[in-house]
Formats: structure tokens, C-alpha cells, sequence
């Protein structure tokens, strides 16, 4: 064999291990935003590929979304209809200032209005436990208020009576309950507060943290979009609700 073959061969053989003991880094992953589900912590490096606004997104209802609701948040009725409701998709840091996809429904009457509101708000890390649809807790007032759930949409009628409620509309915000709970002073003297275990955050007077009162920035756009404040109500004091009348109020 000449010289010229054998270093050849040799130099072959010196590249073949090179590339063998080469490691080679993976393709990044695609990952379709649209998957993400409600709840779901968006890291850095997505929030980055995507920009946060491509996380603000208003639909109507999906499908899907709208087979979870059925039985839960929405029971049929002549008043709601689901041409009637937007699908929310949104950022909010929660209380471990981790960002996180939040899901909502509500009436399209509002639905620019939530949007603009919640941008505003995570661009401010304003701290919200949860946004997560309330079928995630079967719909139960009591259930997502402990969990501290913001969320909007859930049909039902003002108990005792055949009017419906500002939620059942899809026209009415709970923001973190649990610490602005709603409260109500009884005829017999008593207190009914709901969550049940939040009488501590009636009491108005105390600091504590995530409490919603007029020097809130939540306070502050929820009133310059038009909303009124159940902590400024007068026989009862609901400090979580933000609720805005509209025009379609006349077809109810």
C-alpha cells in the first residue's frame, strides 16, 4: 500500500471517530401555544419565541371548551346562547410570581374589555391565584371561591328569585375571592360570608395582602371600563365582583 493510501485510510478513520463522539444538539421543539392548557406555567423561553401578546387571545367558544361547559357553567336556557359568549385566553402571575395561562368565559359585550384589563394587569404583576374556567370546579361557587378561582361566566339565577345573576350573563368578574370574599350582615345578627372560611377578610380595616380596595390598580380599570364594584354596595359588600350593565340587559 502506498504512503499516500495509508494516510488517507488513516485520516478516514480520525474523522469517522471524530463525528461518532460528537454530540449533536436536538432541534428545538415546536410547541402550538393552542395546546397549552388553563393553568399551565409559560416559561421564559416560550414567552420569548411568542411574545406575550400571542397569549391574549379572544375566540368564540371552542368546541371543546364548550362540551366542558355543558352541565356546569352552562345549562340551556332563552336568554344565553353561545353566539352570546367569547372563549379568554390571557397571562396572569400568580402568588409565587410564576406566569401562568389563565382561561375565562364571558359575554362578548365585555370580552375587549377583559382583555385590555388583564393585559394591564400582568404587565403590572398584579398577583391572581387562578384563572381558570369554573367548570374546572364543576361549576361550585363555594369550591373555586376557596381555591381562590377568578372567573366570570356561570349560569344561574339570583337565588329565591327568577332574575339572572350578572355571571349568568357572562357580565360579572370574581377576582381572588378568597381574600375578597362577600359579605353579608343577616337580620338575625349574623354574618354570612362566602368562601365560608374567609370571615377573617371582611373586616376591611386590616392590611393584608391582595385586598381590593380604591387605591387597587384591579379597582382602577375595572371603573374606567365602565364597571361598578360590589365593595361599594350598601346592604351587602361582595369585594371580589366587578360587574358592567349593557345594552343587552333589555333582551334578559
Amino acid at each position: 500500500m502506498s504512503c499516500f493510501s495509508l494516510k488517507k485510510n488513516c485520516c478516514c478513520l480520525l474523522l469517522s471517530c471524530a463525528l461518532s463522539s460528537m454530540v449533536f444538539a436536538e432541534e428545538p421543539k415546536v410547541v402550538d401555544i393552542n395546546s397549552i392548557n388553563g393553568g399551565d406555567v409559560i416559561e421564559t423561553e416560550l414567552l420569548n419565541s411568542y411574545g406575550e401578546n400571542s397569549f391574549f387571545t379572544l375566540s368564540e367558544i371552542p368546541d371543546a371548551v364548550w362540551e366542558k361547559m355543558q352541565g356546569k357553567t352552562y345549562q340551556e336556557n332563552p336568554f344565553i346562547k353561545r353566539e352570546d359568549l367569547r372563549y379568554l385566553r390571557l397571562l396572569h402571575v400568580d402568588y409565587d410570581r410564576k406566569v401562568r395561562l389563565g382561561e375565562m368565559v364571558c359575554n362578548r359585550a365585555i370580552a375587549e374589555d377583559l382583555r385590555e384589563i388583564f393585559f394591564i394587569l400582568y404587565k403590572n404583576k398584579y398577583p391572581i391565584a387562578h384563572i381558570r374556567l369554573a367548570d374546572e370546579y364543576n361549576a361550585d361557587d363555594e369550591i373555586q371561591m376557596r381555591e381562590n378561582n377568578t372567573s366570570c361566566f356561570v349560569f344561574r339565577f339570583i337565588t329565591g328569585s327568577d332574575y339572572l345573576s350578572y355571571h349568568a350573563r357572562g357580565l360579572a368578574v370574581d377576582l381572588n375571592p378568597r381574600t375578597n370574599p362577600y359579605c353579608k350582615l343577616q337580620k338575625d345578627g349574623t354574618l354570612f360570608v362566602q368562601p365560608m372560611n374567609s370571615g377573617v377578610f371582611c373586616e376591611r380595616d386590616d392590611n393584608f395582602v391582595y385586598k381590593i380596595d380604591k387605591q387597587d390598580l384591579a379597582y382602577k380599570l375595572f371603573i374606567s371600563h365602565g364597571f361598578t364594584w360590589g365593595g361599594e354596595w350598601r346592604t351587602l359588600k361582595d369585594y371580589c365582583h366587578f360587574e358592567k350593565e349593557t345594552m343587552q340587559l333589555s333582551s334578559y
